[in-house]
């Protein structure tokens, strides 16, 4: 069964090793250790060659004792959206915190301890199951490419549970969003801003014309749109010569997305003509929205192992990315679990010692669960 002091302490261990996107060796190599000493076949692929990161996807395997049983994996990220070096850990009333200026790393440690626990326990208790893969994907929060750099041919898997997003646990994402991002250089003309800035262009005034009356924010109940980096200029007594934005749009809805995306784009071409300047944008499709079906094996084992555990086994719908949309992309079925980090990607991230043990038991169950399942 789970034991909750070996999972804290795998939790623990896990998020106190720096592990930024490219430059995951240092945890790469811990894990690969444990899952070979707990009796597991590891292996690396070569995805840092072809992303340019000094690490690997890690794949392990856990054989099975029934050979018609499909082959499921549980997935997880290495990664995180910020450096962790110098983290200080406080717990307070069960629930973990950083007590230090970084993020704790539960995006997505507080998925790989449960999902390592889960096989641990699955070990230890001699119950039959199938072919189990973990597969830890290296740089997923700069834009999934550990899980783009995947090669699934070989694996011959046919479904699995990337643990990635926040609670209820015992809820699970199975249809998400379409991801499109923009970069926009706005061409101004540099002056002397104190001799002649009327000989300028000022590519921020170009920028402002652009933003103004520009839709951004929740869109629609499923679409959203944003300008999250903004960069230019020179210096302070130049006529600003350019601006760079990077930005955003994400929809459940491809028409939606493809209208919002056209939006932005006159918005910051008609400023530019406004202003006898020249704007260039580039945009590409980061990753496409996936919908897995209440009746697949995927989706059904999910909800009977949580529903066994009293858990909700609630579906959802969320506009965040994760590998999962990389691996569907791909033609391998699988859904997001949730693992009970709660507010990732700010210095107030946490992780209840409950929700860290209810993951586990729930991918316990799951294991089992897919075991009796024939495809």
């Amino acid at each position: 069964m789970i034991q909750e002091d070996r999972l804290v302490k795998l939790f623990l261990d896990l998020i106190h090793i720096n592990a930024p996107a490219l430059a995951e060796r240092e945890v790469v190599e811990w894990t690969k250790a444990y899952l070979e000493r707990i009796g597991l076949e590891v292996h690396e692929d070569n995805a840092g060659a072809k992303i340019g990161g000094n690490s690997n996807n890690l794949i392990a395997w856990l054989r099975g004792s029934i050979p018609t049983a499909p082959k499921i994996f549980l997935s997880a990220h290495f990664d995180t959206v910020e450096p962790t070096a110098g983290l200080v850990v406080e717990e307070r009333d069960g629930v973990f915190y950083s007590a230090s200026d970084t993020i704790l790393g539960a995006d997505d440690k507080g998925g790989m301890a449960p999902a390592i626990e889960a096989i641990q326990a699955l070990i230890e208790s001699g119950e039959p199951h199938g072919d189990i893969c973990l597969l830890f994907s290296c740089a997923e929060e700069i834009g999934l490419l550990g899980a783009d750099a995947v090669d699934l041919k070989d694996l011959g898997l046919d479904f699995g549970y990337v643990l990635d997003t926040g609670p209820p646990v015992g809820s699970f994402v199975t249809r998400t969003a379409t991801h499109d991002n923009l970069e926009i250089l706005i061409h101004g003309r540099p002056a002397h801003a104190g001799k002649d800035p009327e000989n300028g262009i000022n590519a921020m005034q170009v920028a402002a014309s652009a933003i103004q009356g520009m839709c951004l924010g929740r869109i629609g109940p499923e679409t959203t749109a944003n300008l999250g980096i903004i960069e230019g200029g020179t210096a302070v007594n130049v006529v600003c010569p350019f601006v760079k934005i990077r930005a955003e749009a994400r929809s459940t809805s491809v028409a939606e997305l493809d209208a919002q995306v056209a939006h932005m784009i006159q918005k910051f071409e008609s400023a530019a003509q406004e202003w006898n300047t020249t704007v260039e944008i580039s945009h590409h499709r980061h990753y496409n929205a996936y919908e897995v079906d209440k009746e697949t094996s995927v989706v059904q084992v999910a909800v009977k192992a949580a529903k066994k555990l009293g858990l909700s086994g609630t579906l959802r719908t969320t506009l965040g990315g994760s590998d999962a949309n990389i691996y569907n992309a791909k033609g391998l079925p699988c859904i997001v679990m949730a693992t009970g980090m709660d507010k990732i990607h700010t210095h107030e991230e946490c992780i209840s010692r409950e929700s860290l043990v209810d993951t586990a038991r729930l991918t316990y169950e799951i294991l089992l669960s897919a075991a009796t399942v024939t495809l």
